[in-house]
Parts: C-alpha cells; structure tokens; sequence
C-alpha cells in the first residue's frame, strides 16, 4: 500500500479525522521530543511540551501552508515552546541518558557473547554514547538544537533557519561552537575529535552525513 503522505493526513484531520491526526502524532512525537529534551535537558517537561506542541498544532492545523513541510513546521512549534519556556524558567539542570539509548546499549551488551570482541565493543559504544550525552548536556540550549537539528534530523541550514528563525550564519556559528566545545570536552575524556575535521564530534555517533 501506498504511504499517506503528512498533506493527506492534514487533509484527512480537517475533515474531522482523529485517525489521521494520532497517525501524525505517531510519526512525529519521537522527533519533536528528542528536539525538547536536548534543549531543555529535561525529561517530564519535555514530554509535557511534546503534548502541548500538538495540541498548538492541531488547534492551528487550517494555518498550515501545504507547501511547506510538515515536519519542519511541527519543528517550529516545539523550537518556539522551548524557547519560550526557557525564557520563562531558564535552563534546566536535569542528567538522564539520552532516550533510547541506555536500553539500546543495554540490548547490544545483552545480545553479544562476552567471550567475543563484539562485547568489547559493545561496551565501548555504550560508554562513548554516555560521554556524548554529557558532552551535549554542557552545550547552551541553542548550540544543542542546532546539533539535533543538524546531525540528528538530518536537515539542512536553509531547513534550520526555517524552524529557528535564526541567519544561516547564526546557525553555522553556533554549530561551529558546538562542535569546538563538544571536541574540548571529549579530549578531557581522553577521546579525539572526528578524523573528518578538527574540533568535530564522533560523526558515527552523531549520525552526520553531511559536515
């Protein structure tokens, strides 16, 4: 079958379609929380913002221009919640484990033969994926966005500047910035920057492919 495109599914929710609209929100929820919760670093309020960012959407859904992306337009809604709330409360000083991540390294620690080397590795990554974490929850909410936004979502500056509002060269600076103080960190953890480039991240990790 066919996938119902996001403008199909709008198009299906304004017509009175609850399905359509909880098909949307399952397509999305998992991106618009890791978006909150790496600018935030704030697990409950992330959720919590992840609810209202859809209620905000659906309440305003006749406002959607069908030539834009729906994603990137779900994107905006959540940046400005979030920037809204940091505003409001200031940052938040909550540690947790990237979701997802503690049980994904646990299944891969799980699922090897401790006798083999794939459980060494295993254990590398999971210790890699948790100085990674660290190293982004020191970032300033919107070196993190642009990190997530960039590495994560795979989007480009043109899209970034579209959900932020921000110059394409703010956004170049801030990742700039990013990677710098993310490379600093690492090497006080005893790791190296990229090979693709000085003061960048592990791209592996980040899920960059495009530097």
């Amino acid at each position: 079958m066919p996938t119902v495109t996001d403008f199909q599914l709008v198009e299906q929710t304004l017509a009175g379609s609850e399905e359509a609209f909880r098909a949307l929100v399952v397509r999305y929820e998992r991106r618009v929380y890791n978006l909150l919760v790496r600018m935030l670093r704030n697990p409950a309020l992330a959720e919590d913002l992840t609810q209202e960012t859809f209620l905000k959407a659906f309440t305003h859904l006749r406002s959607f221009d069908p030539g834009y992306k729906f994603s990137n337009w779900i994107l905006k809604i959540a940046h400005n919640a979030a920037i809204d709330t940091v505003r409001r409360r200031g940052p938040q000083e909550v540690s947790f484990d990237e979701p997802g991540q503690r049980e994904e390294a646990r299944l891969d620690a799980w699922l090897v033969d401790p006798a083999s080397g794939a459980a060494a590795e295993a254990v590398e990554r999971q210790d890699l994926r948790r100085v990674l974490a660290a190293a982004m929850d020191r970032l300033r909410p919107e070196y993190r966005q642009v990190v997530v936004l960039r590495y994560q979502e795979e989007l480009s500056y043109e899209e970034i500047a579209d959900i932020t509002g921000w110059p394409i060269g703010t956004i170049k600076s801030h990742l700039h910035r990013a990677r710098a103080e993310m490379a600093e960190f690492l090497r006080g953890q005893g790791l190296q920057g990229s090979p693709s480039g000085p003061g960048q991240p592990p791209v592996a990790t980040l899920g960059a492919r495009r530097a």
